[in-house]
């Protein structure tokens, strides 16, 4: 058995930080289960039995799927905004082993550019504004979670302080290291 097996990583963060071009190679890397809340939302929304769009059904969706793949032992990378001490107290709730990992992108520019930049890959999903980026509701977090800049650590990179941080090994130093310069959400 893995050493790290039924561990829960939550990769949250703004839209345009890098959650998906992090989080796709880090399931690979863990032959993980992948939970992605946009697709799920995405799914119900199209399902035309929701009168109007999901704001909780699609994590309350993700943590009951989390929770089953971690009692089979499966490893799990959760990918969603994770915006609110609520969503992240439920996370950390779907079982024992769970990592918090939030992305942030510390150059404005950069970051307004890859949300300004980017294309839906999940069909009829609506990418946020910059805008709605900038306005949208993000909780400061209250406790220790790992934390990396992606605007100066490469997805390889990060993938790497995370598989770090799950084998016990420590990524803490490089990961505060990337942290610096943090300013702001956008």
């Amino acid at each position: 058995m893995k050493p790290h097996s039924g561990a829960l990583v939550v990769l949250g963060g703004l839209p345009g930080t890098g959650k998906t071009t992090v989080g796709r190679p880090l399931a690979r890397a863990l032959g993980a289960a992948w939970l992605r809340i946009d697709t799920i939302e995405q799914a119900l929304a199209g399902s035309g039995e929701l009168s109007a769009p999901p704001r909780a059904a699609g994590y309350v969706a993700g943590y009951a799927l989390a929770r089953d793949q971690l009692a089979n032992g499966v490893d799990v990378v959760a990918e969603c905004v994770n915006p609110l001490k609520l969503t992240r107290d439920a996370w950390r709730a779907t079982g024992p082993r769970v990592l918090e990992v939030e992305l942030v992108c510390s150059d404005p520019e950069a970051h307004r550019a890859r949300v300004e930049g980017r294309a839906a890959d999940i069909p009829g999903l609506v990418l946020p504004t910059w805008r709605e980026v900038v306005e949208r509701v993000y909780e400061p977090w209250d406790r220790d979670h790992l934390v990396i800049d992606t605007a100066v650590v490469s997805a390889a990179g990060c993938v790497g302080l995370i598989l770090a941080r799950l084998s016990g090994t420590s990524a803490r130093r490089g990961a505060r290291r990337t942290a610096r310069g943090r300013r702001g959400r956008g």
